[in-house]
């Protein structure tokens, strides 16, 4: 606890000037598959304003699966199966590429073809259709994106998810801007969610990605808020005097955990969002913080230091009992589960340093995945592939991501300034 009050006051102090994010692959798999994204066939009479196929390319890159060819390599623009001469491609080393055509439809509508082949077999893997408009051409990419990658690792892709993170800036002299941002999983089309002059905190998504859950000091202390992504509107869901933070949200959506100190101690509290009714789920007198609920919705984990130093705990929610999930190092906290269950990702203390990792429930057996410094705030991918976590660069705070097997690497560096407290979308 004493740690997350001396990270908020770092924070409040950060100076931050924007918030784009753009992705730089730090490390990949030893041996990447070579894919080829060639440009899409458009014969319309204005110029689109995606590149579909380099977002295809972009992604898959930035995957650190695969290695991608430059379009300055490539002996041809194949747009259809019969002006594909797969000999040439397999020179050329590529194993898999992906082709496809834009054309106009209905309704000022666009109609977006697209195929994966397998070069070496001379196999069509995959083929879809499309409609869109001009303005969603990047999320067709990133559909597109996400039906490749499933295809080629077996893994659903979640490049059309979202991520939410906190940023601050400090126009002059002891003023402080503070904003919520909502942006696509790789950083691009940011927006403003909420901007305050006091701190934002705890950012979390309901299961089905129609609401945000933070924590906002805008009234002079931390109050729990409930925001609607479609509307914009907000409600304040709980405000007791002291320490009200860290909301997550249940499975079903209709109840969020908590931080409460409103008894004199910081305990982990229920609340139900159609009932109104606070429920006490922890009872000790160390410190209780940080939940977050399986995927079940029958637990929560927790951080407490009730054995002497912050540990990772869960609690069985219809008997209330507790098991004690982390035993290596000092320090374990804000763990988050994968969607199996299996897999705890956490803040680990090592060497004096904090840094990101995961322990295998199944077996018990921990692995360290970062390097970096003062590594906080992890948050799961979806599909369970990808940690993304807040760092420092420098005297900087940026966003960076790494695998759950630890092979793949990168960051997500704002242009200038700090980003703070990811939080990763369901799928949508």
């Amino acid at each position: 606890m004493q740690r997350s009050l001396v990270f908020l006051v770092l924070f409040c102090f950060s100076l931050l000037v924007r918030a784009d994010l753009t992705i730089e692959i730090t490390q990949g798999v030893d041996e990447p598959t070579p894919v080829a994204v060639v440009p899409f066939a458009w014969e319309g009479a204005q110029t689109l304003p995606e590149d579909v196929a380099q977002v295809v390319s972009d992604d898959l890159y930035t995957s650190g699966m695969f290695k991608m060819m430059p379009r300055d390599n490539m002996l041809s623009f194949p747009s259809d199966r019969n002006s594909l001469y797969f000999r040439d491609w397999r020179i050329s080393g590529s194993d898999y590429i992906v082709i496809g055509r834009i054309t106009e439809a209905a309704d000022n509508q666009l109609s977006v073809a697209f195929e994966l082949y397998d070069i070496l077999k001379e196999e069509r893997v995959l083929g879809e259709v499309v409609n869109a408009s001009r303005t969603s051409l990047r999320a067709v990419g990133h559909y597109i994106s996400d039906k490749v990658f499933e295809a080629l690792t077996g893994v659903r892709g979640a490049f059309s998810t979202k991520i939410v993170y906190v940023t601050a800036e400090q126009p002059r002299p002891s003023v402080y801007r503070y904003r919520l941002m909502l942006a696509d999983s790789d950083g691009h089309n940011p927006r403003t969610i909420l901007e305050s002059k006091e701190p934002i905190m705890s950012p979390a998504w309901s299961r089905d990605g129609s609401k945000l859950a933070y924590v906002s000091f805008e009234t002079g202390r931390p109050s729990v808020y409930v925001q609607y992504l479609a509307t914009g509107k907000r409600e304040k869901v709980q405000s007791f005097r002291g320490i009200n933070g860290a909301p997550a949200w249940s499975p079903d959506g209709n109840k969020l955990a908590l931080v409460l100190s409103k008894d004199g101690n910081p305990e982990v509290y229920i609340l139900d969002l159609i009932q109104r009714r606070l429920n006490r789920v922890t009872h000790h007198f160390g410190i209780d913080t940080e939940p977050s609920w399986s995927p079940d919705g029958q637990s929560l984990i927790f951080t407490s230091d009730r054995g002497g130093q912050p540990q990772i705990y869960s609690i069985y929610l219809p008997s209330r009992d507790i098991t004690r999930l982390t035993f290596e190092g000092s320090y374990n906290a804000r763990g988050r589960l994968t969607q199996d269950g299996r897999f705890l990702a956490m803040v680990n203390q090592s060497n004096g340093s904090f840094h990101i990792a995961v322990q295998d429930l199944k077996t018990g057996r921990m692995e360290l995945l970062t390097e970096t410094f003062m590594d906080e705030s992890p948050t799961i991918a979806p599909n369970g592939s990808i940690i993304m976590y807040a760092t420092q660069e420098g005297i900087r705070g940026v966003l960076a991501a790494v695998s759950l097997d630890g092979r793949v690497k990168f960051r997500l560096p704002s242009s200038s300034g700090d980003v703070r407290e990811p939080a990763w979308s369901p799928f949508q």
